[in-house]
């Protein structure tokens, strides 16, 4: 029997905190989200202006998804020793830096420095990307898919305000261009840095981080697994490819920086006002059948740009594709929390990240060299392959489930 006031009635009482913590980092999403918006409007344009050789200006943004990939695996673990909060603020703590060294770099035209900048922002991205893990801690395990969806819900409001603030902020340090983006960059991240210190995620014990779980080698082999990796991998380096040369190609084809600002915006509405309804369609449907979808939505998209060149067409193939990705991301998402245990959730997130983006980092690198040297329409022959690979694995997965008898 408890009595009021002891460490077991208290227990007893202690609101499930899921849906703070769902809003939280849903809010956090939304800031980090919109300075990563920013990134991708204005990170090429300011690349090109300050790289002598204008095939590196993808340069930074492609060092950024560097920087993500290398930081996934040691944000993760990091997390499972020290806890989400403490892992999540270090991050955040990390964005205020990038940010601030960004807006210098182009203040005193340093490209190296603005690489460098680039860097410490992907390092931040790294852990912004673990929000979503982290919102399916708590959950149970019929709100999961919800729980990971609404969160990346929070990047609805990155659609909509990233490429504005981007716009409004451009000349907010004239004649020193985008510095003022890049400051602003900077506040988003201490703003979350604030909003972290009330998430409620309990570390893992001394005896469950103790606990390994299965081999990882073991973890990986599941099918399962491999479709859900292959899924969320190839849609976010599709989406990469094409997104991060948008810009450049409106811009070569003589539309203005408010033309692509306006295009990037929607693909960005399009990658996240799903996720209002993502999860539930997964709880609906499964996972797998919604990965489908993504991919042809993402094969859609290729079909539009090689139509043309109109500013219409470049409008619905980002749409498409930001939809293609919502669905392969999330639901890849979603599909790998089935194939682990708490104690094998360090190890299995860090590597999911990091292959993740590997392939993304990948993408970035080739899409200004690709666009460079050979034309928008080889950077969008450049989905295909990676898609047939993702098509592939739901195929084999679909195939080795049992039939019901």
């Amino acid at each position: 029997m408890t009595t009021p006031g002891s460490a077991d009635a208290r227990s007893a009482h202690r609101a499930d905190p899921t849906k703070k913590n769902v809003l939280i980092l849903a809010l956090c999403q939304a800031f980090g989200m919109t300075g990563n918006a920013m990134v991708i409007t204005v990170s090429a344009l300011v690349g090109f202006d300050m790289a002598v050789d204008k095939g590196l200006a993808t340069l930074p943004l492609a060092l950024q998804f560097t920087a993500t990939m290398i930081g996934t695996i040691p944000a993760s673990l990091l997390m499972r020793r020290i806890g989400r909060r403490a892992g999540f603020s270090l991050g955040a703590s990390v964005g205020c830096i990038g940010g601030a060294t960004a807006a210098y770099a182009i203040a005193s035209g340093s490209f190296a420095l603005f690489c460098l900048a680039a860097m410490l922002n992907g390092v931040f991205h790294a852990f912004i990307l673990y929000y979503r893990f982290a919102a399916a801690d708590t959950a149970s395990e019929t709100f999961r898919p919800r729980a990971i969806s609404l969160v990346m819900a929070g990047g609805v409001v990155a659609a909509i305000a990233g490429p504005e603030l981007a716009k409004w902020s451009r000349g907010l340090f004239a004649p020193a261009l985008f510095v003022g983006s890049y400051a602003a960059i900077a506040g988003l991240a201490a703003v979350s840095l604030v909003l972290l210190q009330f998430v409620d995620i309990p570390r893992l014990s001394a005896a469950e981080r103790a606990r390994s779980g299965r081999p990882l080698g073991v973890i990986l082999r599941q099918p399962k697994c491999v479709t859900a990796i292959l899924s969320a991998a190839v849609g976010y380096a599709v989406m990469s490819l094409v997104m991060t040369a948008t810009p450049l190609a409106m811009v070569a084809h003589h539309f203005d920086f408010d033309d692509a600002a306006f295009v990037i915006q929607w693909h960005g509405l399009a990658m996240f006002l799903p996720s209002f309804f993502t999860g539930q369609l997964i709880q609906r449907f499964g996972a797998v059948r919604i990965i489908s979808v993504g991919i042809a939505m993402n094969v859609a998209s290729l079909a539009i740009n090689l139509s043309g060149v109109e500013f219409l067409q470049f409008w619905a193939a980002l749409v498409l594709l930001g939809l293609g990705w919502n669905f392969m991301f999330v639901g890849g998402t979603a599909l790998l929390t089935e194939v682990h245990t708490p104690a094998e959730r360090g190890k299995t997130q860090a590597v999911n990240d990091f292959l993740v983006f590997t392939t993304v980092s990948l993408a970035a690198f080739s899409s200004g060299a690709l666009h460079s040297s050979f034309g928008w329409t080889a950077v969008n022959l450049g989905m295909a392959p990676p898609l047939l690979i993702a098509l592939t694995a739901v195929v084999w997965l679909i195939r080795r489930r049992p039939r019901p008898v």
